[in-house]
């Protein structure tokens, strides 16, 4: 999905380096994977955004593992 590129859109409004990220995440099995940028401010920042979306993102994964 493009939770990567809105990591790094949000970082890019402060932190010009932030298009060097490799932010991304992924699915596992049942277990959801994200890779933050490396200064506290930056995860801070990060987390702000894509918590709101958690609860949603866990009921698609249940889905997922439910349906295969």
């Amino acid at each position: 999905p493009g939770i990567g590129e809105a990591m790094r859109a949000e970082s890019l409004k402060k932190v010009k380096t932030a298009m060097l990220s490799r932010g991304t995440a992924g699915i596992k099995g049942t277990t959801l994977i994200m890779n933050l940028p490396g200064s506290i401010n930056g995860v801070q920042e990060n987390l702000k955004m894509v918590l709101p979306l958690l609860e949603h993102m866990v009921e698609k994964m249940g889905s997922m593992a439910t349906s295969s």
